[in-house]
């Protein structure tokens, strides 16, 4: 299923305020559970809870096109979690990703192995074995 962008100014400051964080050399995550979760499952057409993904890139970054290629490695690596048949991510929630200067030059395979251990931490992902 895609992502549905987080497109408010709000939503981003909410989650940098008051969510849970892990910061890592590439990226750092924050989640915040949606509130508006339950209006958004009741108008999915497969009638399931979803996430709502923000990425963030500071102008520090570089030029645009800097940015917008980090962006899709980061959606990639996002894609690739979401596609393992192995794990679980946990829907309802915000998750707001930025992207740090490190990520400048880093393999999309490094990308997604720190956001899967900063998603472990943060208590996003779990096996499918352990939670039957």
């Amino acid at each position: 299923m895609k992502n549905i962008a987080i497109t408010e100014n709000h939503l981003y400051s909410k989650a940098y305020a008051k969510g849970e964080r892990f910061s890592g050399r590439l990226i750092a995550i924050y989640v915040l559970r949606d509130f508006a979760s339950k209006k958004l499952m009741r108008a999915n057409p497969l009638k399931e809870y979803v996430n709502r993904i923000g990425l963030s890139v500071s102008k520090k970054y570089g030029k645009a096109t800097q940015r917008v290629r980090a962006k899709r490695i980061v959606r990639a690596a996002l894609q690739n979690i979401q596609k393992d048949d192995s794990i679980t991510l946990k829907k309802g929630f915000l998750v707001v990703i930025a992207i740090r200067e490190g990520c400048h030059g880093a393999k999309s395979t490094d990308v997604e192995k720190e956001m899967r251990y900063g998603l472990t931490k943060l208590g996003m992902l779990s096996n499918k074995e352990t939670a039957k």
